[in-house]
């Protein structure tokens, strides 16, 4: 197997919104909040549906890279309820090996309410549900060890039991790649952060924001001497300034797309990673990982959703 992804099983549901929505629920915009089940049922309750789907950051990632053809695999904690159903119905039709064995938890499947404004930018309502409950337990190790690479996301590591598991994930596999996920995880467990992309992590994705605030700097440049640094492999996006990877002493960039359609920009930092690790683990160079990360996620902002259609 080419990547296991080992992440929050999160099944997306998708609105549309007005920007006034966002202020009115004390919401910050591009954001992700966590909330529990009765305040996201409330928030729920006053919206209209436009798409569910089987979501969560790594997973979105693992599914980009079965598109393009890499034999692949997720692990994610669902329970035996509707939503945990749709959840692995979702990866299979994606060909994606599921190495989980979902019980009835007492904790539902878990859900992230994507808010998209007209400007296309989403704010995320999320509630981790039994998602975040993930323990050593649920880490298939032949899974991991069959694998080249492992790939984590951020969102999931917490202290306690996900942190065990994680732990139990790094210290078995081959090679292992990890994104940042969001500002919040980043403030939230900066010196832990700070400890796996300097000592246990091969691969860091992150955007600008992300990483200036791991390291306390205000200046990119400070970001690439970080980066030569520790002599790990950093992958950054900028937004529409392109996306840039910093490498032992090799600095390569890749420039944004120009003039798409913009509809919504959910996945795009998923896909982007997906995009990237295709290339890296089929020995392409790090200048055509980023191009086809970059075209991954030129693609997925201009439909709805963190999908492409194959």
């Amino acid at each position: 197997m080419k990547v296991l992804g080992i992440g929050n099983a999160i099944v997306d549901v998708i609105c549309k919104v007005e920007d006034k929505f966002i202020v009115q629920n004390n919401l910050t915009k591009s954001t992700m909040k966590l909330v529990d089940e009765a305040e996201f049922k409330k928030i729920l309750s006053t919206l209209k549906i436009e798409e569910t789907v089987s979501g969560g950051s790594v997973a979105n990632s693992i599914v980009g890279l079965s598109q393009l053809g890499n034999q692949v695999g997720f692990i994610g904690k669902v329970s035996d309820d509707n939503l945990g159903n749709k959840y692995e119905e979702g990866l299979k039709k994606e060909n994606v090996q599921f190495f989980y064995s979902k019980k009835k938890e007492t904790i539902p499947t878990g859900t992230c309410l994507i808010l998209i404004t007209p400007d296309s930018e989403r704010t995320m309502i999320t509630f981790l549900g039994t998602a975040g409950k993930i323990k050593e337990n649920d880490i298939d190790i032949n899974a991991i060890k069959k694998s080249e690479m492992l790939f984590l996301e951020g969102y999931l590591w917490d202290e306690g039991e996900p942190k065990k598991a994680f732990e139990k994930a790094i210290n078995n596999s081959n090679r292992v790649a990890m994104s940042l996920s969001d500002l919040f995880c980043v403030e939230r467990h900066k010196p832990h952060f700070l400890e796996l992309v300097k000592n246990k992590l091969d691969i860091t994705f992150a955007n600008e924001q992300e990483i200036m605030s791991l390291i306390n700097v205000k200046n990119f440049d400070d970001v690439i001497n970080f980066a030569k640094e520790i002599n790990r492999l950093i992958v950054v996006t900028r937004g529409n300034k392109g996306a840039v990877a910093i490498s032992k002493k090799e600095i390569v960039e890749c420039s944004a797309r120009k003039n798409l359609q913009i509809k919504d920009l959910t996945g795009a930092g998923d896909l982007f990673a997906g995009g990237f690790l295709h290339g890296f683990i089929n020995h392409k160079s790090i200048k055509e990982s980023l191009e086809t990360g970059t075209e991954m996620s030129s693609k997925v902002i201009q439909i709805i959703g963190a999908r492409l259609n194959r």
